[in-house]
């Protein structure tokens, strides 16, 4: 595979298609020790991430807990 005048490269169509590297999904390009590693990049986010501050401050669970357990 030979870099292009513009630094561009074709992944061949296998290894896109292996690791879902379609048109206009970003990679990022971190260096190693032995050479170059093309990530895909994710916009991966946390289950806690994804609930954290969905209740109000104020809101308290213990009721609630106490409500399903029968008391």
């Amino acid at each position: 595979m030979k870099i292009g005048e513009r630094g561009q490269v074709t992944i061949p169509k296998d290894i896109r298609e292996k690791y879902g590297l379609v048109h206009q999904i970003e990679v990022d390009f971190v260096p190693k020790k032995t050479g170059v590693l093309i990530r895909k990049k994710t916009h991966h986010v946390s289950p806690v991430e994804q609930v954290y501050g969905i209740l109000r401050k104020s809101a308290r669970t213990d009721p609630y807990i106490e409500s399903i357990r029968g008391r």
